[in-house]
């Protein structure tokens, strides 16, 4: 990281607009990353205003050519963000942001394409027969901005290099956790808008098939609870694999995930507890919930549980 150089005036107004953006638009992000010291804060915010950007443009009223237009426009500058050659005046505040934090962090922002070619699938309408098929969109979607993140982070001093390496997958399947959870509670919201993300081979098994739209009860005759149920042990296990990532963080990175990705994780639990509360509205937790959630993961306990678990199943392996 470049952290000795410190930003000019055009960057910090830059960096005030994408934190701005990231508090105004995502609380649940802006929850955690308020843990993180201010340089990191700074990148996670213009990271989250570029996605947030592309993700705006997916989900607006504009015809499906002009999204993909502007989409195209936007990989075009990210272009030019990864050859740096966006001035410090630019007029576009994002790019000036995301420019800055990718000379400052070894940020992959390859990341930021993939989530592109994730909103274009959205554009043309995809549809998912298998969890093999939507793990292709969320590593896109989701995946990719826990790589880009981890970018951002770094893992802490000592780590081993095969743990090192395997980092950016935990990442990747902690992006998968959340996205699959953001799938389960926007489900009336998806189906309002014509969209349903769960696999078709899921809903077929549950007899779901006929979707949501519309529907504020369990639609008769299908097993709606079985089939949250089955969403829920999958995304679980993912959190599981995905939490194997925080021991490889500093202490405030690994508090920010763990208070991102915590409060995701008590949204499940919500979900799982109540299936058919998905059906009336989106289910969300209270802040002081949320302020729980970020004072576990400031005292490191998340931490803490998950290098315990791992130490007990080595040596499990060898007993």
């Amino acid at each position: 990281m470049d952290g000795s150089v410190p930003a000019s005036a055009p960057v910090l107004a830059a960096y005030r607009y994408c934190e701005a953006v990231t508090g105004q638009q995502a609380r649940n992000f802006a929850y955690g990353i308020r843990l993180l010291p201010v340089e990191k804060r700074q990148a996670m915010s213009a990271l989250y205003a570029f996605s947030r950007r592309v993700d705006d443009i997916g989900d607006g009223a504009l015809p499906a050519d002009t999204k993909r237009e502007r989409l195209e426009e936007t990989r075009a500058l990210l272009a030019r963000i990864h050859g740096e050659e966006i001035a410090e005046d630019d007029t576009d505040p994002v790019a000036v942001a995301l420019s800055d934090a990718a000379r400052r962090f070894p940020i992959p922002l390859g990341g930021l394409d993939e989530l592109i070619d994730g909103v274009l699938m959205d554009v043309r309408g995809a549809s998912y027969e298998t969890w093999g098929d939507l793990k292709v969109y969320c590593r896109c979607v989701a995946g990719a901005i826990g790589r880009l993140s981890l970018g951002v982070f770094g893992t802490v001093d000592g780590v081993g290099e095969r743990e090192a390496g395997r980092a950016a997958e935990y990442a990747d399947t902690l992006g998968l956790a959340l996205q699959l959870t953001n799938i389960l509670r926007d489900i009336r919201e998806d189906a309002e808008g014509g969209r349903t993300y769960l696999p078709a081979d899921d809903l077929a098994k549950f007899g779901c098939s006929a979707g949501f739209r519309g529907v504020e009860h369990p639609p008769e005759g299908a097993d709606f609870n079985g089939l949250v149920h089955y969403e829920v042990r999958r995304a679980q296990a993912l959190f599981a694999s995905g939490f194997r990532l925080l021991p490889l963080l500093d202490r405030r990175s690994g508090a920010c995930v763990a208070a991102m990705a915590g409060i995701y994780r008590r949204l499940l639990d919500r979900i799982a507890a109540e299936p058919a509360a998905v059906l009336r509205g989106r289910v969300s937790l209270p802040g002081r919930e949320k302020a729980y959630v970020a004072v576990r993961g400031l005292s490191g306990l998340d931490a803490r549980h998950v290098s315990r678990h791992l130490s007990r199943q080595a040596a499990r392996g060898r007993a």
